[in-house]
């Protein structure tokens, strides 16, 4: 992140609070809804299905084996003889999720193009 935009960022929420911006907005004390977030419209319905079905999208399963994997190799001895074949694994998990992310960002925020613009906005 940017030096000062996350403290920037809170002082705004922080006055906006004391404003009372908050108070009142839609769905106050009710339950987040994820299902259909960042999945795109001709999409939903098969995840949907597949989610009810208890498959999840191929790189929530890899990152569940990331994780996993990391578990397994934390829990092994540094001296142990498949130390070196674990850590073989995590970094093939690693390099595979790299690979079907196509090099594109997690998230939004993360390029820097797009935060630059926002700061820029906000400033």
């Amino acid at each position: 992140m940017i030096p000062g935009f996350e403290a920037l960022v809170e002082q705004r929420i922080k006055k906006a609070q004391e404003k009372g911006e908050f108070d009142n907005l839609k769905g106050t004390n009710k339950p987040l809804k994820f299902d259909d977030q960042n999945v795109p419209q001709e999409l939903r319905l098969a995840t949907k299905i597949l989610k009810n079905s208890g498959f999840l999208p191929p790189e929530i399963e890899l990152k569940k084996k990331i994780t996993n994997t990391q578990q397994l190799l934390e829990s092994v001895h540094v001296d142990s003889p498949e130390r070196p074949t674990i850590q073989k694994k995590l970094n093939y998990l690693i390099t595979k999720l790299n690979t079907q992310r196509g090099g594109r960002p997690l998230s939004p925020l993360a390029s820097n193009v797009y935060r630059d613009n926002i700061v820029k906005k906000i400033s």
